[in-house]
């Protein structure tokens, strides 16, 4: 087997299960689902039905590179949504069964570790030989960090924390990490602290890139999932620098969260065409082809906005929902986009993320997530501990009856 499996730490999920394994939730109450990212709101039924009518072409094998109509239709929703002039449907985009593979797979495609032995033959023959790098935030969306294992890279982890408005200060990396750094993620809006990137970041990590020649990949899959502003992408911001070729950049979009189509396992990476042209190559390898069937449902998805827009009025009053209830006695903080709340655990659970899920499970039979499973120990500081994600995605009406159930359980 390969080795490198051996250094993966266990999922989010696992360890959860773990800390729960000997606790009872109390009886009487149903059970609210609150630890996973996965969207409850109804999947748009247009798009089941794309579906349903179009099962008899499950008979025939997928390209590897999608339908044309499906390329095309994400091309011209990426020009509407992010101000773009142009992007190729035959080489900027390629459809992928869901970005979670893809996310994985493009750092296998990406990383050279021809490349890094040679730099660290140049700058010295006698030192020891040191990996690529691959540049990530803390907290994380694991799969960033399981590719870079997998890949026989190093993570390296970009603390987010209130004192950085959560997005990671990447001014403080040291130059030495980004001479051996072949890929940056970045998760705009960020899962799970819901901190936006500005203009100004993203040219600053731009320059980064030209100075020290990484790919910038730009996980984007809550993008869709804002208040007042839509948040600026990695792409658009290209644009705005007069980069059209969206040089050494790529963004990971999906139907997952946008249009509540978990199952379908659908989405899309896009960005410079010399990456996707390698990394379409390595995907022909692979064998992950969107089922025909899914793609023509992709396509009905992707060309309507208004389920979009009553998703995210569900979200905002769900939001609106929590702070009015419980602002008061939890630390509740708007996130810019997603549908997550970033939650310091109270003070009557000594600050303690796992004291106050276990307790939210034993005492009200809601699940919710340590925030020090997401993020890494890194010199004695973990900045998810103390922290709890909440995802809302529940209903309405579960909401209400997990925001009763909080407030009992804190003695309001």
């Amino acid at each position: 087997m390969n080795h490198n499996l051996t250094h993966l730490h266990p999922y989010p999920f696992a360890k959860m299960a773990a800390l729960l394994a000997n606790s009872t939730p109390i009886k009487g109450y149903n059970e609210i689902k609150l630890g996973i990212g996965e969207p409850k709101h109804e999947p748009p039924a247009f798009v089941l039905d794309v579906l349903h009518e179009n099962l008899d072409k499950i008979s025939h094998y997928p390209t590897t590179n999608g339908m044309f109509e499906l390329r095309q239709t994400i091309a011209h929703w990426l020009e509407k949504r992010f101000y773009l002039n142009h992007v190729d449907a035959n080489t900027q985009v390629l459809p992928v069964m869901g970005t979670r593979e893809a996310i994985f797979s493009l750092v296998q495609a990406v990383i050279d570790h021809k490349d890094a032995a040679s730099e660290n033959h140049q700058k010295s023959s006698s030192k020891q030989m040191q990996p690529p790098t691959i540049v990530m935030p803390n907290p994380f969306y694991q799969i960033y960090e399981g590719a870079a294992i997998l890949a026989q890279a190093t993570p390296y982890f970009v603390p987010c924390s209130i004192d950085n408005d959560f997005k990671g200060n990447y001014r403080a990396v040291p130059r030495e990490v980004w001479t051996r750094t072949q890929l940056l993620f970045v998760c705009s809006p960020n899962n799970p602290t819901g901190s936006v990137m500005t203009m100004e970041d993203w040219e600053h990590l731009i320059r980064l890139s030209d100075q020290y020649g990484f790919v910038i990949a730009s996980d984007e899959c809550y993008s869709e999932l804002y208040f007042d502003t839509a948040p600026i992408g990695l792409l658009q911001a290209c644009a705005a620098l007069g980069r059209h070729d969206f040089h050494n950049c790529i963004v990971f979009h999906s139907l997952s969260k946008r249009s509540n189509l978990p199952g379908l396992r659908s989405g899309f990476v896009a960005g410079d065409a010399q990456i996707l042209q390698a990394y379409l190559q390595y995907r022909t390898y692979q064998g992950c082809a969107m089922p025909i069937p899914h793609q023509l449902a992709s396509i009905a998805a992707w060309q309507d906005e208004k389920h979009v827009e009553h998703n995210r009025q569900l979200y905002q009053e769900k939001f609106a929902l929590w702070m009015s209830e419980l602002g008061e006695l939890l630390e509740l903080r708007m996130p810019e986009a997603g549908f997550y709340f970033w939650i310091k655990a109270p003070d009557q659970f000594d600050g303690d993320d796992e004291l106050f899920v276990k307790a939210l499970y034993e005492q009200a039979n809601i699940h919710a997530l340590a925030g020090r499973y997401l993020s890494r120990d890194i010199n004695g500081y973990n900045p998810g501990q103390g922290y709890v994600r909440i995802a809302l995605v529940a209903s309405v009406d579960e909401s209400r009856e997990a925001i009763d159930r909080i407030r009992t359980l804190l003695g309001a």
